[in-house]
């Protein structure tokens, strides 16, 4: 059974009629899609130039890595600066960074650890999403159409994850790393200038270093007390540190298990984030499915684990393709339950704390990457995403039992 909601035309109206929800959503579609565009490209390149699987999980996981170090403190960090300069600032960092790459890729002298540095940066710029841009998109639309704002962005940041890649491995086959780069950073330009236009408010608490102890306490003690916010923890680990860290060897598997080129490896690494969008698009229209936010998010994430565990028995390229997107329907609903949970179940004066630590449970997938690129040169790509989706469900299966006693 389905929730009793009309279809996401009769609120599209309204929903987009929030200036700066529009501002905040363009921003990020466009650098999620450069994002991913960068993460393959990059990748290419280092595979291009080592040969070796585990150089490749390194300068993936370098644009995740300060997830784990300063999510945390995001969220602390955001209730104390201007939300606004923050995603203005990241904008241009982003901009700056792709440039950068660009130069050297144009002079002939660009290496991997270029790469790896630039993704560091992204990386500072992803950590303040969660606890900025999505805050502040969900907060920019009247209380009843956040569930509708919060789907359509997600959807947005699955269409883009398809987006990126497709380009990046085209950009990337037919004009190189300095081709791809350039065209994440005339696509920075338009980030910028719409984070330039945004208009935003807030209440600020005092930054002083003593109290950010304090303030990460407190949104521990809320977090431990909700069985939904602790389960939303779990899961979210869960996703990052076995899920998504399959993209980490998108680029080994497909060149070096089924031979593609550059363009299909794009193809491939689209796969899933297709099947997140075709999700997110029937999750806006006909609304989320009936039951606890918190097992929902928890099957989303089964979905996705359970398509991966399943790879090392699929032997053809576009057969693996398929197994993807139909993993994606389960990122999809993982996705939407993600932001919503947050946002509906962590208090005001706490939520960009709350989100600070989500933001560090996200910030476990540069270990995955790791971990990825380690079974990778042990056991081959293919065999190691097996690995990583029967290790997900395992760890799933842990946070389920929990919930379970908990409630």
């Amino acid at each position: 059974m389905k929730h009793a909601r009309p279809p996401i035309q009769a609120d599209q109206p309204r929903l987009l009629a929030s200036r700066n929800f529009l501002l905040l959503w363009g921003v990020g579609g466009i650098g999620n899609a450069t994002r991913w565009l960068e993460v393959l490209a990059a990748a290419l390149f280092t595979l291009d130039v080592t040969g070796s699987e585990f150089d490749v999980a390194v300068v993936s996981a370098a644009r995740s890595l300060p997830l784990l170090f300063t999510g945390a403190l995001s969220g602390v960090i955001a209730d104390a600066f201007n939300r606004r300069a923050i995603v203005l600032g990241g904008a241009i960092l982003s901009l700056a960074s792709a440039a950068t790459i660009a130069v050297l890729a144009w002079l002939g002298v660009v290496q991997p650890w270029h790469l790896f540095t630039a993704s560091l940066v992204s990386g500072l710029v992803y950590g303040t999403e969660m606890s900025t841009r999505r805050r502040m998109a969900g907060e920019s639309v009247a209380p009843s159409l956040v569930a509708r704002a919060v789907a359509l962005d997600s959807m947005t940041g699955s269409a883009s994850r398809v987006a990126g890649p497709l380009i990046g491995g085209v950009a990337y086959q037919f004009l190189g790393l300095f081709g791809a780069f350039c065209v994440s950073t005339v696509l920075s330009v338009a980030a910028v200038a719409m984070a330039g236009q945004l208009r935003h408010q807030q209440a600020r608490r005092p930054l002083s270093p003593r109290a950010v102890l304090t303030d990460l306490a407190e949104a521990a003690v809320v977090v431990r007390r909700s069985a939904v916010l602790l389960g939303l923890l779990g899961v979210t680990v869960a996703q990052n540190l076995f899920g998504f860290s399959y993209s980490a060897l998108m680029a080994p598997v497909g060149q070096d298990v089924f031979g593609a080129s550059a363009a299909l490896v794009g193809v491939m690494s689209a796969a899933e984030p297709a099947g997140a969008t075709l999700g997110g698009i029937l999750l806006a229209w006909r609304g989320t499915p009936r039951g606890q936010p918190v097992w929902l998010l928890l099957g989303g994430a089964a979905a996705f684990m359970a398509a991966m565990g399943l790879l090392p028995a699929v032997p053809w390229f576009w057969a693996a393709c398929g197994l993807l997107l139909a993993g994606g329907f389960g990122v999809a609903l993982y996705s939407n339950e993600q932001t919503t949970i947050a946002l509906a179940y962590a208090p005001a004066p706490v939520r960009s704390r709350v989100m600070g630590l989500m933001t560090v449970a996200v910030g476990t997938w540069p270990l995955g990457m790791l971990l990825a690129g380690w079974l990778a040169d042990h056991v081959g790509p293919l065999w190691a995403l097996g690995a990583l989706g029967w290790g997900g469900l395992l760890w799933l299966a842990a946070v389920g039992s929990v919930l379970a006693r908990r409630r």
